[in-house]
């Protein structure tokens, strides 16, 4: 057994996963799994720069985990960053930050280097199903990228787009003028400058719509999606959608943890999300307060690539890109 420590910093969220991996069996036994939305990726589409703000609390959490990766005594530590910080003008000042709080050095990874960490750590423990057909179209779909892998026994194509569900939000649903859908918020549907169309007019569901298939005609220059047998569906835009789907009372990653979810299923909830008042959806009792604003967004892109792929079902894993971080540590 070794003793690992795996951190996944996206646009949206940074997670952090402390493990003991036995390469010779294949287990990853957790220790400590947990996750703070940070918003990152606060406005970076619109002015390539990481917002001060955001920068405080990503390293916020930074220190909250350092503490943890300490109390467990992981040997190893590694800490990978995703399409926000691959966006910045002034990615150095993020660099310098969590050098100070942790003493690793965070690794501004490729496209497809996420894709394929996504691609391990989710399918490791399916490998061995005779219920799933192959290849595995693993999708993940963050706040600033989507990444699409195929493969079976490893990786065969993968590609990186630009649309993610803090992405799509802030370039479609924000009104002119505004910055940024900012955690917590809570907009008024009475007041005149409110941050977020509440709900989405039905041509800002269309802009989105339109943006997630010109990336899908990106993607699939690379990556044959529709040769799929098995779609995959990796992060908390995917897994928000399966707890709402399941019907649970609050977030249980066992019962969601490959749990799969019809087309038509993720289908009404994306009807129901887009067209509901913030106020409505932060009232569903699995919603995290840091996906209220974008979870609409993020279920839209779901749906239009079970439609692009011509899944039936989409097969949810709690497991992703922070597991394929620490089996990369076990070697």
């Amino acid at each position: 057994m070794k003793r690992v420590a795996a951190i996944d910093c996206g646009t949206n969220s940074i997670r952090l996963l402390v493990a003991d991996a036995d390469p010779a069996t294949g287990e990853l036994k957790d220790l400590d799994r947990r996750m703070q939305i940070v918003r990152l990726g606060q406005g970076v589409d619109r002015t390539g720069r990481l917002a001060p703000e955001a920068l405080e609390r990503t390293f916020a959490a930074c220190r909250e985990y350092a503490a943890v990766i300490k109390g467990l005594g992981a040997e190893q530590v590694r800490f990978v960053a995703t399409s926000a910080t691959r966006d910045a003008e002034n990615r150095d000042d993020f660099v310098r930050g969590v050098v100070d709080i942790l003493g690793v050095e965070p690794e501004v990874i490729t496209g497809d280097q996420e894709a394929e960490f996504s691609f391990n750590g989710a399918t490791k423990e399916l490998t061995g199903r005779a219920d799933l057909e192959r290849p595995f179209l693993v999708v993940d779909i963050g706040g600033g990228s989507t990444e699409f892998v195929l493969g079976a026994e490893s990786v065969r194509a993968a590609r990186s787009v630009d649309v993610g569900c803090v992405r799509m939000t802030e370039r479609h649903l924000v009104h002119e003028g505004e910055a940024h859908p900012s955690p917590g918020h809570r907009p008024s549907t009475s007041a005149p400058h409110a941050p977020l169309s509440d709900p989405p007019a039905p041509g800002q569901i269309a802009a989105i719509k339109a943006d997630v298939a010109a990336a899908l005609d990106r993607a699939e220059e690379t990556v044959p999606l529709r040769e799929a047998a098995t779609l995959v569906g990796l992060a908390g835009s995917v897994t928000t959608v399966a707890a709402i789907a399941l019907g649970l009372n609050q977030y249980d990653s066992e019962a969601i943890h490959h749990s799969r979810i019809p087309l038509a299923k993720v289908r009404e909830i994306t009807d129901r999300l887009v067209s509901s008042t913030h106020a409505e959806r932060a009232a569903i009792p699995v919603m995290h307060p840091g996906r209220v604003d974008v979870i609409a967004a993020g279920a839209l892109v779901l749906l239009s690539i079970m439609e692009r792929v011509g899944a039936e079902e989409v097969v949810v894993s709690e497991h992703d890109i922070l597991d394929g971080i620490a089996w990369s540590l076990a070697g």
